[in-house]
């Protein structure tokens, strides 16, 4: 239900939907804009040209694009973000008051459930918001990350860390060791992430399943873990399960494991490729090689399963850019991909303390530059054979990633 009106000489909009609800305050061209979760949590603002985004941590990502410049972005500390919290909280807090007593006029009545999510969101003061957080914290092990279309799916940790955790280019699991939890230890987890989210669960899409290889469980184990998971929440309502596995891992399972698992809901399963080249996959120390993801994506379309493939674009610099470009065509085409799959670009992003960031120092690799590594996700989109459909091609950038 979307309404209208004014307040203090400025338009409003109060957007009460089934999963959220969003108020906008003054012109379009200039409002503040919030977006609250239905148990009372910021989830977006936009506050004098930038955009806010809060975690279920509590911790607060700022992006904003100056004219001519690429986008900009910023972790807040948390006083900053408590800040922005407080602003958020005084607008709503304020505009409702005023619904209240009449000084807002609106072209329509706002509806039970209107009033019940401005009420929620009032109790959801600092003070909370501060005991949310830290609740989060004694659910969760930290999050590394997550395919783009699935940064609001509910994560259920059925495993911690990563089951190899070799790569030089990734630091999200270092230092933690691979475990799965035992099915007690998961559905205490799973439920207490649905006690968690409470009403806010209604803003989740899908149920993804962690850390960063989960489903190298193996079947008689993994079986129960999915069965727990469709005993605490209706999965089909939240449109299905997700999760990533290795491609050299994935080849352990076979087309019809993949059949039994779709019919436990999963639908996609996201592969880190990185590249196409073997020779570029051993200097990343990279675990498999590239025949084995096409062997394991084979294996899971056969069985029903859609795919994201994910492709690492600068990495090996300029002495690896051809054969990575070339590789990584010949593996994809191998791959079979159509509509209902994702192939993801992701810049390579490197830190200091990146295993990657020695070795490519010590091979005198030179980058590429951002235009570069546009023109080779192009040459490898443009040489993609589609004789099976059209998969979804995106970016993907992982300092984007908030949960």
């Amino acid at each position: 239900m979307v309404i209208t009106g004014s307040w203090q000489g400025r338009p409003i909009t109060i957007s009460v939907k089934r999963n959220c609800l969003t108020v906008s305050i003054d012109d379009p061209s200039r409002a503040d804009v919030l977006s609250y979760d239905l148990a009372g949590r910021l989830w977006t603002a936009f506050l004098d040209g930038i955009a806010y985004r809060r975690g279920l941590d509590g911790r607060m990502l700022a992006r904003w694009r100056d004219p001519g410049q690429e986008r900009s972005r910023v972790w807040l500390t948390p006083d900053e973000a408590l800040n922005i919290e407080s602003r958020a909280y005084h607008n709503i807090e304020t505009l409702y008051q005023a619904v209240q007593s009449g000084d807002a006029n609106l072209n329509l009545a706002l509806p039970d459930e209107g009033h019940i999510a401005f009420q929620r969101v009032i109790a959801f003061d600092e003070k909370r918001s501060l005991a949310d957080a830290q609740r989060y914290y004694e659910i969760y092990q930290p999050i590394g990350i997550l395919p783009p279309d699935q940064y609001m799916a509910v994560v259920l940790q059925a495993t911690e860390g990563c089951s190899f955790n070799t790569c030089t280019f990734c630091s999200f699991y270092k230092n933690r060791p691979f475990r799965i939890k035992p099915p007690g230890e998961f559905r205490q987890h799973a439920q207490a992430v649905k006690d968690f989210l409470g009403e806010g669960l209604s803003l989740r899409r899908t149920i993804f399943l962690g850390d960063a290889n989960a489903l190298v469980v193996p079947m008689p184990r993994l079986l129960p873990l999915i069965e727990t998971v469709h005993e605490i929440y209706d999965v089909e309502s939240l449109g299905g399960v997700y999760a990533f596995l290795d491609g050299f891992s994935g080849e352990k399972k076979s087309a019809q494991d993949y059949a039994e698992l779709n019919k436990r809901g999963l639908k996609r399963i996201y592969i880190g490729l990185e590249s196409g080249s073997m020779e570029l996959l051993r200097f990343l120390k990279k675990p498999g090689m590239p025949d084995d993801a096409v062997q394991a994506v084979n294996a899971m379309k056969a069985g029903g399963v859609a795919v994201g493939v994910i492709v690492l674009l600068g990495v090996g610099g300029h002495q690896f850019a051809e054969e990575h470009i070339q590789e990584t065509i010949r593996v994809l085409n191998a791959m079979h991909l159509d509509d209902d799959d994702i192939l993801y670009f992701s810049n390579l992003i490197v830190s200091e303390d990146m295993p990657y960031a020695r070795d490519a120092m010590q091979a005198g690799l030179k980058s590429l530059t951002q235009e570069e590594c546009a023109a080779q996700g192009e040459a490898i989109e443009q040489a993609l054979l589609l004789e099976y459909g059209i998969p979804k091609i995106s970016r993907y950038d992982i300092r984007e990633f908030v949960y």
